[in-house]
């Protein structure tokens, strides 16, 4: 399990613990190997963009991105969570030039940087973040969003043992990452594949990572580790809004077991009513089938969130303790409104339980997981959503931990089908 939060590169045989340095830092003298960054170097991503810089993985396929004009989807997908380097190599030092974009908000101080985890062998051997870099400054309360250009910068991995090990560097999860260049102090080739079962997951912000410690403690990162398979992150921060390209990109891309978890962000945006939304799902599904008839398919519901479990959206930032960094959310709509078919948490997941059982009858392969199995009232009790929506680092380590027994458990519905790792 990729678990930073323990002294996992400590642990006996594990990898040396690999030391990190900004590109400022002077390096040794060193005979470097540049390797160029083509698809079969990374995973986790749908398709490779050619920029002056170099190549920007993006999550979703241009076609998809043709077909929506949405500024924060095109942010979301182009930020790479999920999206790793993998390689195998003997090299004892790694250097990776990128150009970051980082979002920043107007009146809050400085989010944290995102980070890169190495991992040796599949085990925690480095974290590390990359300098420089461009900043979007997005000033909540009006929407807009301005750019600040910035250098490239370095992230380098040193001290690696010298031993022929595969090598994976999981992007940051939360920033835009053009990768500029590949060196290593020797050669590099494509990682074999290993077998694993692959695992394509589509959900809302809290799949994409939001909040998380690490790119690769994202609760989908944490549950594939967990369950020996290999993953594609779809999660699509507030972009999980049944959108037919979504769903076609779903169905022309490679997978034997799929998860798709609907539901908080057609409350956040106030998408759509109850007379949409069942149509809306059956569609969706139905296009998933088109390209995956027989595939495991996991319908999963929100997790709890006690502002629209019975209080429609939209969601609403409240800025109160914004310059204090506690921007919080809101939900501003009314109860009163579900009687016109607005949509609340607990509106969708009685929707969605119902489709999947409706569905169930000649799909056995499509099952349904009520999000609150993954955090609910007792979780929220002890861990509570920071901003009233989404999960801190040990909320994505305890959903990980549930979805993989959930899921990839003897009972579950992806049992018997994920290869351990």
């Amino acid at each position: 399990m990729n678990d930073w939060l323990d002294d996992a590169p400590d642990a006996p045989g594990a990898p040396t613990t690999a030391s990190a340095a900004s590109a400022a830092s002077a390096a040794p003298a060193t005979e470097w190997i540049t390797t160029p960054l083509t698809a079969d170097l990374l995973r986790g991503a749908l398709d490779l963009e050619q920029t002056e810089h170099g190549v920007l993985p993006h999550r979703l396929p241009a076609r998809a991105r043709a077909q929506c004009a949405d500024g924060q989807l095109a942010m979301a997908e182009a930020q790479a969570s999920g999206v790793r380097l993998v390689f195998r190599t003997r090299a004892t030092a790694i250097e990776l030039d990128a150009l970051r974009t980082k979002n920043a908000y107007q009146g809050a101080p400085p989010r944290p940087d995102g980070l890169y985890d190495l991992l040796v062998d599949g085990r925690p051997a480095g974290q590390a973040g990359v300098p420089g870099g461009n900043v979007l400054v997005i000033d909540m309360s009006t929407g807009s969003a301005d750019m600040r250009p910035g250098p490239v910068g370095t992230v380098r991995f040193t001290g690696l043992p010298d031993r022929v090990k595969d090598i994976e560097i999981w992007l940051p999860h939360n920033e835009i990452t053009q990768l500029v260049a590949l060196r290593t102090d020797a050669p590099v080739e494509p990682l074999p594949d290993a077998g694993r079962k692959k695992w394509l997951h589509h959900g809302s912000s809290i799949s994409h990572g939001s909040d998380a410690a690490s790119p690769s403690t994202t609760w989908p990162a944490l549950a594939a580790s967990l369950g020996g398979v290999e993953l594609t992150n779809l999660g699509l921060g507030g972009s999980a809004l049944l959108d037919p390209f979504t769903a076609r990109a779903l169905r022309d891309t490679p997978a034997d077991l799929i998860s798709v978890k609907i539901g908080i962000n057609l409350v956040n945006a106030d998408l759509m009513r109850l007379r949409a939304f069942g149509p809306a799902v059956h569609g969706f599904l139905d296009t998933i089938r088109e390209g995956h008839p027989g595939t495991p398919l996991l319908v999963v519901s929100p997790i709890l969130c006690p502002i629209h479990e019975d209080t429609p959206g939209p969601s609403a930032p409240d800025f109160s303790n914004l310059s204090a960094g506690k921007l919080q959310f809101r939900a501003a709509g009314d109860p009163a409104e579900r009687a016109g078919g607005k949509l609340t948490l607990n509106v969708i997941r009685d929707e969605l339980a119902r489709l999947v059982k409706q569905r169930a009858a000649d799909d056995p392969n499509l099952h349904y997981l009520d999000g609150r199995d993954l955090y609910g009232e007792a979780d929220f009790a002890e861990l509570p959503l920071p901003d009233q929506l989404h999960p801190d680092a040990a909320t994505h380590r305890r959903i990980g931990e549930r979805f993989a027994a959930l899921a990839f458990g003897s009972d579950g519905p992806f049992a018997f089908t994920a290869g351990r790792a």
